[in-house]
């Protein structure tokens, strides 16, 4: 890995916002390994490690609480946080958040800040999952610790300070697949009824054949490359790719899912199914707020600390939770 690079013609025309461009120099400059390159339990260390570089002072909230939910495979892990001021017995609305890191990294500490973000601005309850990775747990363990997280919590509702019938899910990356997947379930049981879906760069279908792919599939943090070691860690078999519980896009219908905030990146590589996932879902008379933040790079939105565009974003996510959970 080498130190600053020129802008590509790409960035030119498209105008790579200078913070990204920046921090795209910055580890290029460290020599920091590429998750692909990596076992994925020295992977999620470094993830766990460069974290904090990049996120903002959290602010302040009420209470944080670790729970545990059951599901199919045994305990779930969750964190609740609950904001500043809410009353011991006011029932609040809720997100049931996923964390990205391709189903492989990540976890509830490395999207700590940004759950803090989201309690404290859009002023309701944020419920983290701590869904099993891959490759220890391949698909669907995922999306079945998703589920369960997601009907454990409307169970519980009453114990946890949570108003059941003011429910959203989200998530970003390989967390904004499973919130589809997880409304998509919801939708064909009958319920929980989810009032949003908050699909931050999600992933909504896994053959990479798209034109993002081909511009911003290296040199912009995320490569193609690391998306392949993901789907290779994640799926028991290259079938799996076209089973809609790993790509949503594919799900044979849209119609009757709740309404969607998608957002997206200019030099992502997942920038188009994302927004293929909005013309879908639009498609089907899904009521969709949808945004491309053009001049940002897949996982902006935590990143407060070196990219104010993510605040910028937070608090637009804020804000769609408080509409649409009032």
């Amino acid at each position: 890995m080498g130190g600053a690079q020129m802008p590509t013609a790409q960035e030119s025309a498209m105008a790579l916002d200078p913070q990204c461009r920046a921090v795209i120099d910055l580890v290029l400059a460290s020599g920091r390994p590429a998750y692909h390159t990596l076992p994925p339990k020295d992977a999620r260390q470094l993830f766990r490690d460069t974290r904090p570089a990049s996120t903002p002072t959290p602010p302040e909230i009420g209470a944080v609480n670790n729970l545990v939910a059951e599901g199919p495979h045994g305990a779930i892990p969750l964190r609740l946080y609950r904001p500043v001021g809410a009353a011991a017995d006011a029932a609040l609305p809720a997100l049931v958040f996923f964390h990205g890191g391709g189903w492989v990294i990540g976890d509830i500490e490395t999207h700590d800040v940004l759950c803090r973000q989201l309690t404290a601005e859009a002023g309701i309850e944020v419920v983290s999952v701590d869904y099993r990775l891959a490759p220890e747990y391949k698909f669907p363990a995922a999306v079945d610790d998703a589920w369960a997280a997601t009907t454990w919590v409307v169970a519980n509702a009453g114990k946890l300070g949570i108003d059941p019938a003011r429910i959203a899910v989200g998530g970003d990356s390989a967390g904004g697949n499973l919130a589809a997947v997880v409304a998509l379930f919801a939708r064909d049981a009958g319920g929980p009824a989810i009032g949003l879906q908050v699909l931050l760069y999600p992933v909504t279908d896994v053959s990479t054949e798209t034109a993002s792919y081909r511009e911003c599939g290296d040199g912009y943090l995320l490569t193609l490359e690391s998306m392949r070691w993901f789907f290779d860690h994640y799926l028991k078999s290259p079938a799996d790719a076209g089973d809609w519980r790993v790509s949503p896009l594919r799900a044979a219908s849209h119609a009757g899912l709740p309404p969607a905030l998608i957002v997206t990146a200019g030099f992502d590589p997942l920038r188009d199914e994302g927004e293929a996932y909005a013309r879908a879902l639009r498609t089907a008379g899904v009521r969709v707020d949808s945004i491309c933040y053009g001049g940002m790079i897949h996982g902006f939105v935590p990143m407060g600390r070196l990219i104010q565009t993510g605040n910028r974003a937070v608090s637009h996510i804020a804000a769609s939770l408080r509409d649409a959970l009032r």
